[in-house]
Order: C-alpha cells, then sequence, then structure tokens
C-alpha cells in the first residue's frame, strides 16, 4: 500500500525541521535549502517505497513435502520384512515404525483389529524406521527385533519391545531375550551382524524413497493412510477387496 504523499512531505518538513506552526520567518535562502532538502528526502522514501513493494510482490517459494503423497500409489517390496497373515492375501499393509515411539504403540491395537477383521484377506508387514535423532534406544530396538527374527521370535520380541517401551536398554533388550528362550550368545552377536544392519538399511532408505518423516506411516497396497482408524483402513481396503484378482 502506498503512503500518500502528503505524509513524506509531512515527514520531510519535520527531519529538516521546516516550521508547521506561525513563528519567526526564515530567509529566502534558506526556504530555497528547505525545499531542496524536502526533494532528497522524498526521493529516497519514494525509492524505499518501491523496493518494498516490489518484496511484497515475490511470490513465496513452493513449500517442501511434508510427507507422501496422498494421491500416489507407492511400490513397496516386502523383502525380508516380518509377515503377520496369509502371504498371498490381496491387501497388504506395511507400516513404518519406530519401538520407542509412543504413536507406534499406539497403533499396534488397531493393526491387530484390522487383521482381525479380515483374516483371510490382508497381511501386515512391518518396516523398521527407528527415528535416532530423538529416540536414543530406537535402533537398538531395532536390531533387538531383527536379531529375535533370525530365531524365528521376530512377533514375539516385537510385542514385548513396544509394551516395555521406557525400558529398552541394551541390558533389558537382553533380559527380553532371556525371557523369549532365545540364544543368547546368538542374539547378542546377531544384534550386530552385518546382515541385520543391512535390514534396518534398506527399510530406512526405502523410507526416504518414498517420502516418510515420522512415525508411523503406514500403507495399505501402497496407498498411505491418513485415516488411520478401524472406519478409514475399511474405507481402503474394501474397494480392493471388489477388485478382480490378478492374473
Amino acid at each position: 500500500m502506498r503512503i500518500h504523499i502528503a505524509n513524506w512531505t509531512l515527514i520531510a518538513a519535520l527531519a529538516v525541521g521546516a516550521p508547521l506552526l506561525p513563528a519567526c520567518q526564515p530567509s529566502s535562502e534558506d526556504i530555497t535549502e528547505l525545499r531542496n532538502q524536502q526533494r532528497q528526502i522524498l526521493a529516497k522514501l519514494d525509492a524505499i517505497e518501491k523496493k518494498l513493494e516490489q518484496g511484497a510482490g515475490r511470490q513465496q517459494p513452493p513449500q517442501q513435502p511434508t510427507g507422501p503423497d496422498p494421491a500416489k500409489v507407492y511400490e513397496l517390496p516386502v523383502g525380508k520384512s516380518p509377515i503377520k497373515g496369509p502371504e498371498n492375501a490381496p491387501v497388504t499393509i506395511v507400516e513404518f515404525s519406530d519401538y520407542q515411539c509412543p504413536f507406534c504403540a499406539r497403533s499396534e491395537p488397531l493393526i491387530n483389529d484390522v487383521l482381525k477383521e479380515y483374516p483371510t484377506q490382508v497381511r501386515f508387514v512391518y518396516k523398521h524406521f527407528p527415528l535416532t535423532s530423538i529416540h536414543s534406544f530406537a535402533m537398538g530396538a531395532a536390531q533387538a527385533a531383527a536379531a529375535a527374527q533370525k530365531q524365528r521370535k521376530f512377533w514375539e520380541m516385537h510385542e514385548l519391545l513396544f509394551a516395555n517401551q521406557r525400558a529398552l536398554q541394551p541390558e533389558q533388550l537382553k533380559a527380553y531375550a532371556k525371557q523369549l528362550g532365545l540364544d543368547a550368545a546368538k542374539f547378542e552377536a546377531d544384534m550386530t551382524a552385518p546382515d541385520v544392519k543391512a535390514l534396518i538399511q534398506e527399510d530406512m532408505q526405502l523410507s526416504q524413497k518414498v517420502g516418510v518423516r515420522g512415525t508411523p506411516t503406514i500403507f495399505v497396497n501402497g496407498k498411505i493412510v491418513q485415516n488411520r482408524s478401524l472406519e478409514g483402513f475399511k474405507q481402503l481396503i474394501e474397494p480392493l477387496l471388489k477388485q478382480p484378482a490378478k492374473g
């Protein structure tokens, strides 16, 4: 918005001390000098105003995406990730999760409800996405789950880790392995084994590829779940079940 020129004149007059009320009358030379100073000040103010208007008219840079595109269907290979439910189910839920994230723990009952609702039609795939910048024990917990997977006890360890989110220190992880009857020496060796680290890194690389920013991030047949409720899952799953089977 441009400021009326009269306002600039007032500012200029004040700046150079021009009389606004009756007072001693200056000489003609003084008046000429004051007018020249006013012109210079007004020219500078006008230039500043134009710069401000140009700056206000500039377009703001586009915002960076904050997560997966809801309109897109992503390819999410299962790989070596653990699966709960029929392996040949037509619908696949993929969750990127962190064992130290309280919101991930709260999503567990919901996922179980979905699997109960569709026992033969839906399978669940867990992907590791430990947020190491804010959760200091998340990576260790992910390694413990992956190590337990090598002894076919992934889901048992999975449940223990979520049930004990505030006790994920290394000694606690060893205690959970003992509680599950795992081979302790193998468990400890597997936690830092190259293939276990590679499994977690593959999940994290996939998460970055599809734009995952936080946990939990859940997909149904490659489409991001926005409404994380049983009804929200049904809205995504039901149309998929009505589609003709591939092959």
